[in-house]
């Protein structure tokens, strides 16, 4: 069976030699199903629901009081970065009752990016916790929020605990070149320990 044309954005490229696995993760309304279908040359595979009354209950809308839907499996879309190189990337849902359908997604991700709040940096906590217990390298990424403060990068990097040289930028999940940029800090930081472990 022949492959498709390169010019059909359905299929991966003959010449691609390398797929990577990379996570999208972060909290409850943080924007990693945006980021996900920002970036994504395909359709991106999404498995949002209808939020209810019973989720009330359980998920903080604070910060996000217009959020109508929530991702309930994960988000897929795929990247296609060089001629030999294409990202898988999986967004996973933020709330806390799907830590074990996260912690089955970290099987085989080479690295995660994790998008995070101003409003809501504790939140986080959790999420890298996870990462750094499972041994998967991760950069943040600050999602851009209307109103939402604004702090020199040496203050949120102590509010996250972060090591000197976890990559932490900002972007905003729906514009293409700031999400590229983020996924490129991501990618380049993994290089990185890729050639440190030589």
């Amino acid at each position: 069976m022949g492959s498709a044309p390169v010019s059909d954005p359905v299929y991966v490229a003959d010449t691609v030699t390398t797929t990577v696995k990379i996570l999208v993760v972060g909290h409850f309304a943080v924007g990693k199903t945006t980021f996900v279908g920002t970036l994504s040359e395909i359709r991106p595979l999404r498995t949002e629901e209808t939020m209810t009354r019973a989720g009330e209950l359980v998920d903080d809308l604070a910060g996000a009081p217009d959020k109508t839907t929530t991702t309930v499996a994960m988000d897929f879309g795929r990247l296609t970065l060089s001629d030999s190189l294409v990202l898988y990337l999986f967004g996973a849902p933020g709330q806390k009752r799907f830590t074990r359908l996260w912690e089955d997604m970290l099987h085989g991700a080479l690295g995660a990016l994790v998008l995070a709040d101003t409003r809501r940096l504790d939140h986080s906590f959790d999420i890298m916790g996870l990462l750094e217990e499972h041994g998967v390298p991760y950069a943040v990424a600050v999602n851009h929020f209307e109103g939402a403060p604004v702090f020199p990068e040496a203050d949120i990097r102590e509010a996250l605990d972060l090591l000197p040289e976890t990559p932490l930028v900002t972007c905003d999940a729906r514009e293409a070149t700031s999400s590229a940029g983020a996924l490129i800090s991501l990618v380049e930081y993994l290089q990185t320990r890729t050639l440190g472990e030589r």
